[in-house]
């Protein structure tokens, strides 16, 4: 992998880390918030790649309209379902209820 894009994969798990419990955000605001707004799939990328890492809560980050289109990369069928849950966060159909009460905007809030 290019130099560059380690540096941005990097650069998305600070701003993964800082997303609050219970609170989620998308692929694009966090393409935004680094000044890439046209790389919200390169954030997808980041987010499967993250998970062998440890802190990085990439069930917290899902697509604009809120669905869980990331699921597919976690283990077993229901895992990133379950730890929002965890979270006090309902999904349902996979999509996250409430998404605009629980949306984190990294550009607003940090």
């Amino acid at each position: 992998m290019k130099a560059e894009s380690l540096n941005f994969f990097n650069q998305v798990y600070e701003v993964a880390k800082l997303i609050p419990y219970g609170r989620v955000t998308s692929y694009g605001a966090i393409a935004n918030y680094l000044g890439a707004s046209r790389s919200a799939r390169m954030v997808g990328y980041a987010m499967n790649a993250s998970h062998n890492m440890e802190h990085i809560p990439a069930h917290r980050v899902v697509n604009r309209k809120g669905l869980l289109t990331g699921k597919h990369h976690f283990e077993g069928t229901n895992l990133m379902q379950q730890l929002l849950e965890s979270e006090g966060i309902k999904v349902i159909e996979n999509q996250i209820q409430d998404f605009e009460a629980i949306f984190w905007n990294p550009s607003k809030e940090l």
